[in-house]
């Protein structure tokens, strides 16, 4: 069986990205990701982050980096790489999402930050899940 590194992502940016280039011309585009998990502890729902590095590499970097700012959602597709270096004589490692794909999603002017506007998205019932019929507070006590 061969090996398999692929990565699907569903989140919030965290900053802007920030595009450079390399010595060679390439483009690289970095951005942080944050993605919400929601599970239950006991009676109550509490929501975890998780945060991710991305990097996109050449033209698709370039053309999107503009549209990549704070509290824009986006899917991500692409594989995990490791850096590794040593530093003061410790050994260092960074895994990071090197993007084949990304989808900016959302509307065109909606941006969310903070946990108060997600609340307030949830509570009004003017979420992504609640326009596509999707019921938020599902709960995962299912009798079948």
């Amino acid at each position: 069986m061969a090996d398999i590194n692929h990565v699907v992502l569903v989140g919030r940016l965290v900053r802007d990205a920030e595009l450079k280039y390399a010595s060679s011309g390439v483009a690289i585009t970095k951005f942080g990701l944050a993605v919400n998990r929601r599970r239950k502890q006991g009676d109550q729902w509490t929501d975890e982050a998780n945060f991710f590095d991305v990097v996109v590499m050449g033209r698709m970097g370039e053309a999107i980096q503009r549209y990549l700012t704070k509290g824009k959602q986006v899917g991500i597709e692409g594989e995990l790489r490791q850096s590794k270096w040593e530093q003061d004589g410790q050994p260092r490692s960074r895994v990071e999402v090197f993007a084949n794909n990304v989808q900016l999603l959302g509307s065109p002017g909606e941006q969310r930050s903070g946990a108060a506007s997600e609340a307030s998205a949830r509570g009004s019932g003017s979420s992504e899940a609640g326009r596509a019929g999707i019921d938020d507070d599902f709960e995962d006590d299912v009798p079948f």
